[in-house]
């Protein structure tokens, strides 16, 4: 009879213990499924940690001035040294305009100083010569009107031929030349006061055509010329074949 009722008492007391522990769990599920609840129902949104779009608007308004800021100065700074933000003159400009200058008109006159002359024999026409002058200067000059050719001690200078005239004052570059016809004496022996020499110089006019201007040059000559009374020369002309027509 004991031994039943110990039997029973266990029974009850392990029944008691599993009703327990069921209990404990039924708890504790809930009370984990509450903090899961809450856990959810607290957790801070995804969207609240996001700052505020007005607040980066002012900082990207901030980087744009200061991009914008930043390529204007490289824009200048690249113009500087490029030269066209510079407000200095061009050398370009200057050097076109002493071009400018040295292509101006030209007044310089021709004369011994930068010139050389020559007098050669042609075979026609017949009792004639070539004069020719050449610039040795660095600079054009003007071979105004006509040379003031001197045979040996002759005091005069023959008359020139009208005819032979140019429409414009000859101007002769550097390293060019220009030409005078000169005709020694008449093919008909009609000449007088006729006398021969090896001594030729030419004394060049200025602007103004008033008389000789700067120095004179001497034009050797290989043999002796015979030169009488109709002596004449011509005026400067471009070519060599002006300068014989006459």
């Amino acid at each position: 009879m004991r031994n039943l009722r110990f039997r029973r008492a266990a029974r009850t007391s392990v029944l008691g213990t599993a009703a327990l522990i069921t209990a404990l769990s039924l708890t504790a599920c809930q009370e984990g499924g509450q903090a899961a609840a809450d856990a959810t129902t607290t957790a801070p949104d995804a969207s609240d940690t996001q700052p505020p779009a007005d607040t980066e608007a002012p900082a990207a308004q901030d980087g744009g001035a200061a991009g914008s800021g930043s390529g204007e100065d490289s824009a200048s700074d690249a113009g500087k040294a490029s030269g066209t933000g510079s407000t200095k003159a061009d050398p370009a400009a200057d050097t076109q305009q002493d071009d400018a200058k040295d292509t101006g008109p030209v007044t310089r006159a021709c004369d011994g100083g930068n010139s050389k002359v020559t007098l050669t024999p042609v075979p026609r026409p017949l009792n004639h010569m070539l004069l020719t002058v050449t610039n040795t200067g660095s600079t054009a000059c003007n071979a105004y009107y006509y040379p003031f050719l001197r045979f040996g001690e002759a005091q005069s200078t023959p008359p020139v031929v009208e005819e032979s005239k140019p429409q414009a004052v000859v101007t002769i570059l550097p390293g060019e030349s220009a030409y005078a016809g000169v005709m020694t004496s008449s093919a008909d022996g009609s000449g007088t006061g006729g006398y021969s020499t090896k001594k030729a110089t030419v004394h060049f006019q200025g602007r103004d055509g008033s008389g000789s201007s700067g120095p004179s040059a001497s034009a050797p000559l290989s043999k002796a010329v015979y030169v009488d009374s109709t002596l004449t020369v011509t005026y400067w002309q471009t070519e060599m074949d002006y300068a014989l027509m006459h």
